[in-house]
């Protein structure tokens, strides 16, 4: 099984860059066995919708706008993103997420599994630092995401421990 770890987001809007973060959070503090990728998406949006296609398996992690407070955190599945029960763009001069899946969909492409885990964020401004409630974040979403592999039988180890 083949497992993309794809981070989307803007590294000068301060929390808006919390995918990416998060990839770098992986890459500094886990063991990622050869079948998992961990991909900076950043702001490339429709020019990386290859990367979802290779994958039998593609965890998404970005910021998202829906009610609740600054560092909740919100876990989609691809039916939930297709029906557009949540206001997914990866990032304002982008293609949205939903977008990128409908053009798999015009081409043939395999369905991946699909899990979007969306946080809430307490500042766009421009900046390159996560706020506190983000920097928090990190660590709960790779523990949600580690729980998840370990699911199917993928294992995510701490390095060091």
């Amino acid at each position: 099984m083949q497992i993309l770890i794809y981070g989307a987001g803007n590294l000068i809007l301060s929390d808006e860059g919390f995918g990416v973060h998060f990839v770098r959070h992986l890459e500094k503090n886990y063991e990622v066995p050869e079948n998992v990728e961990l991909y900076d998406g950043g702001t490339l949006g429709i020019m990386v919708h290859f990367k979802f296609e290779e994958a039998d398996k593609v965890i998404l992690v970005d910021v998202v706008a829906t009610q609740g407070e600054p560092g909740d955190i919100f876990r989609y599945e691809r039916e939930d993103i297709m029906l557009k029960k949540i206001p997914v763009k990866m990032s304002p001069h982008q293609i949205g997420l939903q977008e990128m899946l409908l053009l798999s969909e015009m081409r043939d492409a395999p369905k991946p599994d699909l899990t979007f885990y969306g946080i809430i964020a307490q500042s766009l401004d421009p900046g390159d630092q996560l706020t506190p409630p983000l920097e928090a974040g990190l660590e709960k979403v790779a523990g949600l995401v580690v729980e998840e592999l370990k699911s199917v039988g993928v294992e995510l180890k701490r390095k060091n421990a």
